[in-house]
């Protein structure tokens, strides 16, 4: 049951092959080496970012090192990405997961502000990881989460899998919440996290049916392509 549920949180997201993919227990993780990385590398960035923030609630963009570091982390995951379709390099799962991560968290620079600025209702005037002690943080981070689900993961068995896919819940459901806040009724409304819960319950359904509605047009693409 919890390894067919796994399946298809994954299934309209992500190609699943088991030679790219990571397991825990024997249950194959809902995406493979290198989604493993963006979700946990985005949930995980994002989480950094409103620790280290401190409740400022920062809504500008960082500084511009700061950018050009996320811009150089996304390359990675393309170049990568690229030059091992292309066959002109072998590439590893070790290398999508670092690639994934860095991508994860090249993301965040951006939509942090972006939820920032649309769900509190007095969001900071300061950039996001604007002092260099919080960009410290955030980047001695990305090697640990590395080692945490390389090394760490794996040896917890089913939790590796059920993580994973609570990353990938947690990632669907914030980008959710920023757009629900687009939406009048909830936009700069709240002052606690717990003042929001009708916008993110709102946003939880929200990524439920995306889900669903990715899983299901796989379904039927490869059922039309006698896939299935």
């Amino acid at each position: 049951m919890l390894e067919e549920l796994l399946h298809w949180l994954g299934f309209g997201l992500c190609h699943q092959l088991p030679e790219r993919s990571f397991f825990g227990g024997g249950v194959q993780v809902p995406v493979c080496a290198r989604d493993t990385g963006i979700y946990l590398g985005f949930a995980v960035s994002l989480l950094v970012i409103a620790v280290v923030s401190r409740g400022r609630r920062p809504q500008e963009t960082p500084r511009l090192w700061l950018v050009l570091v996320g811009l150089a982390f996304l390359g990675a995951m393309a170049l990568d990405g690229v030059s091992s379709y292309a066959g002109l390099r072998e590439t590893t799962n070790d290398i999508r997961l670092i690639t994934g991560i860095l991508a994860g968290y090249s993301l965040t620079l951006a939509f942090a502000p972006i939820l920032n600025g649309q769900l509190w209702r007095r969001p900071g005037p300061e950039r996001v990881l604007g002092r260099g002690s919080e960009a410290i943080v955030w980047l001695v981070t990305v090697p640990l989460l590395f080692v945490l689900v390389s090394w760490v993961l794996p040896v917890l068995g089913v939790v590796y899998p059920v993580l994973v896919a609570a990353g990938i819940l947690f990632t669907f459901s914030a980008v959710n919440l920023a757009i629900v806040c687009l939406l009048p009724p909830f936009e700069n409304r709240y002052d606690r996290l717990r003042q929001a819960w009708l916008p993110i319950v709102l946003s939880f359904c929200l990524t439920a049916a995306e889900l669903w509605v990715t899983g299901s047009a796989r379904a039927v693409l490869e059922r039309m392509a006698g896939l299935a």
